[in-house]
């Protein structure tokens, strides 16, 4: 099955903004990393979750159904933000007001190394996107040349 360069912006343009919205998620994770009280206790990591999303064509579809193809697949779409369960480190400090009858303060399950990885790997997938877009508007440029 081909898709037409128009479905290309589609499928670029979602996935930008998937990953923008990852990005702004690693910022909210980096913001509150030393949030140690909130209305459920200490600020818990959040995730984007992925999928890939189907193409707005019934005749996509159908001509995916019988075929190896994508499976009519149209881009990437956010299936929800989810907190990462993982428990937060124990600290030792008396003085803080959040601390414990022991002393030991519950700090938030975000670590800088991994949102900064995470940064990373979307950044790049917008720089890809952004590519894909003006490889689509370079390809239409020429063809609109070649009709001339």
């Amino acid at each position: 099955m081909t898709q037409g360069l128009g479905g290309v912006f589609g499928i670029a343009a979602s996935g930008m903004s998937a990953t923008r919205l990852q990005m702004d998620v690693v910022a909210e994770n980096l913001a509150n990393a030393d949030s140690t009280s909130g209305p459920n206790g200490p600020y818990q990591r959040k995730e984007v979750d992925l999928q890939a999303a189907p193409s707005g064509s019934f005749a996509n579809a159908l001509g995916a159904a019988g075929s190896s193809s994508d499976g009519g697949l149209g881009g990437v779409e956010v299936a929800g933000i989810s907190t990462d369960p993982t428990p937060g480190q124990q600290v030792y400090d008396p003085s803080n007001p959040a601390a414990n009858a022991q002393g030991y303060v519950t700090m938030p399950n975000v670590s800088p190394v991994t949102e900064m990885v995470d940064l990373i790997t979307a950044s790049r997938g917008y720089e890809a996107n952004v590519q894909v877009l003006d490889a689509a508007k370079q390809m239409y440029t020429k063809t609109l040349d070649l009709l001339r």
